[in-house]
């Protein structure tokens, strides 16, 4: 007994708490703001559906969470081959079965549950990525060492870019990169893949839908259609700048309690951050988020192996990547995408995505020292 405490007792000093602690302020303040959010915009017998069901799914992804603690992240190598076929067999499901919603078929529906799998998506492309690049570090000199690791991630993104989900497309593009760079690519190869992107973007530019077309339109100018696809845009920037430095206050915010600003609980949260705690709130937020991803890259230059540096790395990327996107469109300086707020937006398949990753963030540090939280 004397051995399991003290075993316990070293393992918990190993959990990085300022990873933990953080992250859980990030879901109290979503709860917070996701209930002012929504307070006014539903019947008064449903005023807190939204901010229960955000809480009680949180807790039980933080238990689950915990639970995984005491598994060695490092078997998830062995999986990776299954993982992506059941990736593909997921998003290919969505374009079979799935129901849409918003103009895109993203959606599942499981009981009373509605899942996302290409959130799911992301956090497996991660896992699958890292298993094979793992042997590859340092190898990535030419275009014929990188087309193979281009076409594994090219499958699943075309299959979320078919839905349509370009933002979520988007964000498999910024995970490859981040783990190439890790991986040790070739500069002047990274270099030529970038500069001929850059170039791609007039043909890309025929393969948009109108819709995307008009919100790349409207990022240049919100008043080309400022009814339509710039109406989020011009309402979220309001919002934001009536906030001014302290904010009006929870739960009064006009822009958001008024109902000018759609989508106000998930893609456009920040908005209402903005509005009802000011500069000094978004930079509070801000700040909470600067901490994980440095707590993640910290994570990645201290992992015992190379899988685990590379699949910090990965979840780093995606987490940095859905905060500087989703507050760029909020705040005016980059296209509307649909890219939710990690930990903030509602969202059941986005919570739990992002809630695992920050779970494996923390089993990558945990077993630094081959330490089990329960062992």
């Amino acid at each position: 007994m004397a051995l399991i405490s003290t075993e316990l007792k070293r393992a918990l000093r190993r959990i990085d708490f300022v990873l933990l602690f953080t992250t859980l302020a990030i879901i109290v303040y979503s709860l917070v703001t996701i209930s002012s959010a929504t307070h006014v915009n539903t019947p008064s017998e449903e005023r807190f559906w939204y901010v229960q069901r955000q809480g009680i799914f949180a807790i039980v992804n933080i238990i689950i969470g915990v639970l995984c603690m005491n598994f060695d992240y490092r078997g998830l190598q062995q999986y990776g081959r299954f993982l992506y076929i059941f990736n593909l067999v997921m998003l290919v499901a969505v374009m079979l079965f799935g129901h849409a919603a918003l103009g895109a078929q993203r959606w599942i529906q499981i009981g009373f549950i509605s899942i996302q799998p290409s959130e799911f998506s992301k956090l497996i492309m991660i896992i699958c990525l890292a298993a094979i690049l793992e042997d590859r570090v340092g190898r990535l000199n030419s275009i014929q060492d990188l087309v193979p690791v281009a076409l594994f991630v090219g499958l699943p993104f075309i299959l979320v870019l078919k839905q349509p989900d370009l933002g979520t497309s988007l964000v498999f593009m910024a995970i490859f990169l981040g783990m190439v760079i890790a991986c040790g690519i070739n500069w002047k190869l990274l270099t030529l893949i970038i500069f001929s992107g850059i170039a791609a973007l007039p043909l890309l530019w025929q393969f948009l839908k109108d819709y995307q077309k008009m919100r790349i339109m409207v990022f240049l100018d919100p008043n080309v259609d400022p009814l339509g696809s710039g109406y989020h845009i011009i309402q979220s920037k309001i919002a934001i700048g009536s906030g001014m430095l302290f904010g009006k206050g929870l739960f009064e915010g006009t822009q958001s309690q008024l109902n000018f600003l759609p989508e106000n609980h998930t893609d456009f949260i920040f908005a209402v951050v903005g509005e009802e705690f000011g500069f000094v709130g978004a930079a509070a937020l801000l700040f909470l988020y600067l901490i994980v991803l440095w707590r993640g890259m910290q994570i990645a230059r201290g992992a015992s192996d190379t899988f685990g540096r590379l699949l910090a790395v990965g979840i780093t990327s995606m987490l940095a990547f859905h905060v500087l996107v989703n507050v760029g469109m909020t705040t005016g300086i980059m296209p509307v995408t649909g890219i939710p707020l990690p930990l903030m937006s509602y969202g059941i398949s986005s919570l739990t995505t992002n809630i695992l990753s920050v779970a494996i963030l923390m089993n990558i540090h945990l077993h630094k020292q081959k330490l089990l939280l329960f062992s």
